[in-house]
């Protein structure tokens, strides 16, 4: 009878944990380094992304090949010039929400998450923080984030020919709709 209670006690914790993530395959990761001269827009919607709700540790990928951009040429230079997403085929963001006591996930509202992290991009790791809006609506839960990284802080070199027509610094965006992680 103990061995049944200690064993319902511990399956009762693996579950109460594993409720605790939540997981997209599906995110929305956009970026603008646009210029008066030319507009430099690329969008994906294949970022995979999870959320420990316990910790707030979160993680976000995303490979590079899966951005579209509205001109086919422009997409090649991106992955073949710029991003040479042949031999850095993913970005990345590893880090957590700061301020995770403040989010209520099981509480439907509005909440500011302060993030903070690792995002590598083009073999670079780099420190970054950022507000996000999550909102927690009938046990679903979607987040939002902006935030502004310079291109060359990341290897990215841009030739000389074109150096006016792309922005020093890329605006990123991000939307998520999370799901319950289950086993």
């Amino acid at each position: 009878m103990r061995k049944l209670l200690v064993f319902s006690m511990l399956f009762s914790a693996v579950f109460s944990l594993q409720a605790q993530k939540y997981f997209t395959k599906t995110g929305n990761v956009s970026f603008n380094a646009s210029s008066p001269l030319e507009p430099i827009e690329g969008t994906t919607r294949t970022a995979s992304s999870v959320i420990d709700v316990a910790t707030g540790n979160m993680e976000f990928a995303v490979l590079v090949k899966s951005f579209l951009f509205s001109q086919a040429l422009m997409q090649e230079h991106f992955n073949e010039n710029y991003m040479e997403s042949g031999k850095f085929p993913k970005a990345s963001f590893k880090g957590k929400i700061d301020n995770i006591k403040e989010v209520n996930f099981t509480k439907d509202g509005t909440y500011k998450a302060k993030v903070s992290g690792s995002l590598e991009i083009h073999g670079v790791k780099k420190p970054v923080n950022s507000v996000a809006d999550i909102v927690v609506k009938g046990g679903k839960i979607k987040s939002s984030a902006n935030f502004t990284v310079t291109i060359a802080d990341y290897g990215i070199s841009i030739p000389s020919a074109v150096k006016d027509k792309i922005a020093k610094t890329a605006k990123i965006t991000i939307n998520a709709d999370f799901q319950e992680m289950k086993k």
